[in-house]
C-alpha cells in the first residue's frame, strides 16, 4: 500500500435532507452555484485535490495544512457573503474539520485514521465553522491571522484516543463574536496538570491527582476564582500559549507544576505565572514524604494565598489547622479510584469502587474516599450500569452521610449525598446537601450543578439557569452543567438558547442522548420534523435502549410540564414519545 502524509479536508452541508425535502431543485441548483463560483475555485487556488464528492459533502486533499485551512477559511467566509442574508430555514451552510495525519491511497481515493479523524472534526464544528485537530493547529498557529478556541480533548466515535480539538474563531461570521470572559472581581487562577517526572508513565494518575487536589485546596479560599480540574485540564500538554488559557478560561495567573515521585518519597515544584505578561509571581520546591502530602498542598495554597495578598476568612484559617499524614497506600488508592471515576464507563466504576473500598480497608477515616465511593454508586444507578439493585441509592446514602461525619469540610461528601438524595426524591434534603458543598467551596462547579439540579427539578427554572451559569464559569468545558442549563431553559420555553447549550453540550460530550432528545423535542415544536427525526436516529445508534420512560425515571420532576412538554414536542415529529 502507498502511504504519504497529507492535510485532510472534510466538508458537509447542514441540514441537506431538510433542506432537499423543502426544495429539492433549488437547493441543488444553488450548491452547484457555490461550487462553480467560490469552493471548487478555491480548492484549486490553494492547490488542492478534490477526492470525492457525495451528495452533501467533499474529501480535498492538501499538501500543505496552511493551505488547507487558508481554503477553508475563504470558503465559510465566502459562504456567508453568499448566503448570510438567506432566511435560517433555507440557508446552506457547511462544516469543516482539517486534520493532518498518514494516509492510505486507494486509486483515487484516500484511507485510513487521517481521513477518519478530519471527518470526525467536521461533525464537531458549528455551522459555517471550522474545527482542527491539534497537529494541524501547532502547524498553523503563528502563520496565519487567526484565533482559536480550545474545545479540549475529544472523545470521538471509532478512534480509540481521545482528540484534542481547537475551534476557528472565524471574522465575519457569529463565531468572531466569542469574547474573553471577564476578568472576576477577585485573584483568578487556573491549574494546570502537573508534569510527571518520575521516569515512568503509568504514574501519570498521580501527578494529576496532586494537580486536581491542589486545585480542591484553592477552591475553598472565598477570595480566589479557581477554574474546575475539567476544564483547566483541558490544556495538557506542551503546546498551548499561556495567555491564551488565560483568555479562554478568563483568569489572570496560572499555576504549573511538576511531580517526581520516588516510592514513597514526593517532590513537587510549583510556579505561580501571570498570563498577561508570563512573568512569575512565586515559585517553590517540596520534598516530603507522601504521608505529609496534605500538609503539602496546604503550603502551596498558603504561599499562593500570600502571594496574591488573599485574606483568609477566620473559618478557613481554623480549617487550615487541621491538616493531617495519611496514609501513602490509601492516597494513592483514593487518587487511582478518582481518576477511573473521571474514564466515566461501566467497567471504570467497576475498578473504581475496588480501589476506593480498599483505601477505605487501610484508612477508614479517609472521607475523600468515602465520598467518591458515595458517587461511584450514585452513577451506577443514575446510567443503569453493574445492575443496581432497589438498596442501591440507600447504601449510597449511608456511605455519603459517613463522609459527611468523618470530614464535614470536605465538598465532595456534601455532593455525594446532594446527588443520591436527588434521585431519591428527597429534594430539601438535596439541597442543603449542594448549597452546604458551596459554602465550603464557593469555586464548586459540581456543587453549583447540583444544587441548580434540584432546583430545576421542583419547578425554579430560571434558580437553576443562575446555578448553571455559575459552574460554567468556574468550568467552562463541564458538559453536565451545559445540559442543566439547557434542561432549564427549555422548561422556560427558551428553546433558541436551549439549542445553543444542547448543541455545544454534544460537541463536548459526543454521546449525549438526552441532549439529542431534548433537540429533537424542540425541533418537533418548531416544525423542523426532518431535523429531529436524524436527531432520534443518532441516538438509537448510541443507545438503542433509550425511552422517555428512562428519562422520567431519571428526572423526577415535581411538576410534569417539562417532560409533558418534552414529549409533546417529539410527538409532533412523529416520534416514539413513551
Amino acid at each position: 500500500m502507498e502511504r504519504r502524509l497529507a492535510a485532510i479536508l472534510a466538508a458537509d452541508m447542514v441540514g441537506y435532507s431538510r433542506l432537499m425535502g423543502a426544495d429539492e431543485e433549488g437547493t441543488i441548483a444553488r450548491q452547484r452555484e457555490h461550487r462553480a463560483a467560490l469552493i471548487d475555485p478555491e480548492i484549486a487556488g490553494h492547490g488542492g485535490r478534490i477526492v470525492k464528492t457525495m451528495g452533501d459533502g467533499l474529501l480535498v486533499e492538501f499538501a500543505s495544512v496552511v493551505d488547507a485551512l487558508k481554503c477553508a477559511v475563504a470558503v465559510q467566509a465566502g459562504m456567508h457573503a453568499r448566503e448570510g442574508e438567506t432566511p435560517e430555514e433555507r440557508r446552506i451552510q457547511f462544516r469543516i474539520g482539517i486534520n493532518l495525519g498518514d494516509i492510505v491511497i486507494d486509486g483515487d481515493d484516500i484511507l485510513g485514521d487521517g481521513v477518519n479523524v478530519a471527518a470526525r472534526l467536521e461533525g464537531l464544528a458549528e455551522p459555517g465553522g471550522i474545527c482542527i485537530s491539534d497537529v494541524v493547529h501547532q502547524s498553523v498557529v503563528g502563520k496565519l491571522d487567526l484565533n482559536f478556541s480550545d474545545m479540549g480533548a475529544q472523545q470521538v466515535k471509532n478512534i480509540d484516543r481521545p482528540v484534542r480539538v481547537f475551534q476557528v474563531l472565524l471574522s465575519g461570521t457569529d463565531e468572531a463574536e466569542v469574547e474573553a470572559p471577564a476578568l472576576p472581581d477577585k485573584p483568578s487562577i487556573a491549574v494546570l496538570p502537573f508534569n510527571n517526572m518520575s521516569g515512568d508513565p503509568e504514574q501519570e494518575y498521580f501527578a494529576d491527582g496532586i494537580a486536581e487536589d491542589v486545585i480542591a485546596d484553592l477552591s475553598k479560599v472565598s477570595g480566589l476564582f479557581v477554574i474546575a480540574r475539567n476544564s483547566s485540564f483541558a490544556y495538557r500538554g506542551e503546546s498551548f500559549d499561556l495567555r491564551e488559557v488565560c483568555r479562554d478560561l478568563g483568569v489572570r495567573y496560572v499555576l504549573e507544576g511538576s511531580v517526581r515521585r520516588a516510592g514513597n518519597r514526593v517532590r513537587i515544584n510549583a510556579q505561580l505565572i501571570e498570563g498577561g505578561t508570563g512573568g512569575h509571581i512565586w515559585a517553590e520546591r517540596f520534598d516530603r514524604d507522601l504521608e505529609d502530602i496534605f500538609a503539602v498542598q496546604d503550603e502551596v495554597t498558603r504561599e499562593i494565598v500570600d502571594a496574591l495578598q488573599v485574606a483568609l476568612t477566620d473559618g478557613e484559617q481554623t480549617r487550615r489547622t487541621r491538616r493531617r499524614k495519611v496514609d501513602p497506600e490509601a492516597y494513592d488508592l483514593l487518587v487511582r479510584g478518582r481518576e477511573c471515576i473521571y474514564q466515566f464507563s461501566e467497567q471504570a466504576m467497576v475498578e473504581s469502587r475496588a480501589l476506593l473500598e480498599r483505601a477505605i480497608t487501610i484508612a477508614p477515616d479517609l472521607a475523600a474516599a468515602h465520598a467518591n465511593l458515595a458517587l461511584v454508586h450514585s452513577t451506577e444507578y443514575l446510567n443503569g450500569w453493574n445492575n443496581p439493585g432497589p438498596d442501591h441509592l440507600a447504601k449510597a446514602v449511608i456511605i455519603a452521610e459517613h463522609a459527611c461525619m468523618i470530614d464535614p469540610e470536605e465538598p465532595q461528601g456534601f455532593l455525594a449525598l446532594a446527588l443520591v438524595k436527588l434521585w431519591l426524591g428527597e429534594y430539601s434534603d438535596a439541597e442543603r446537601a449542594a448549597s452546604r458543598s458551596v459554602e465550603i467551596n464557593p469555586n464548586f462547579a459540581s456543587g453549583f450543578t447540583a444544587l441548580g439540579s434540584v432546583r430545576d427539578l421542583t419547578g425554579e427554572h430560571e434558580s437553576a439557569v443562575d446555578c448553571a451559569k455559575k459552574a460554567l464559569g468556574l468550568d467552562p468545558h463541564y458538559h453536565t452543567a451545559l445540559q442543566l442549563l439547557g434542561r432549564a431553559l427549555f422548561a422556560l420555553g427558551r428553546d433558541e438558547e436551549a439549542t445553543a447549550s444542547f448543541e455545544q453540550r454534544i460537541v463536548q460530550s459526543p454521546n449525549s442522548d438526552m441532549s439529542r432528545a431534548f433537540l429533537a423535542a424542540i425541533h418537533g415544536h418548531s416544525g423542523r420534523h426532518e431535523e429531529a427525526r436524524q436527531r432520534w436516529q443518532e441516538i438509537m445508534v448510541l443507545n438503542p435502549n433509550f425511552s422517555v420512560a428512562n428519562v422520567r425515571r431519571t428526572l423526577d420532576y415535581k411538576s410534569p410540564a417539562p417532560l409533558d412538554r418534552l414529549v409533546e414536542g417529539l410527538n409532533k415529529a412523529g416520534l416514539p414519545a413513551e
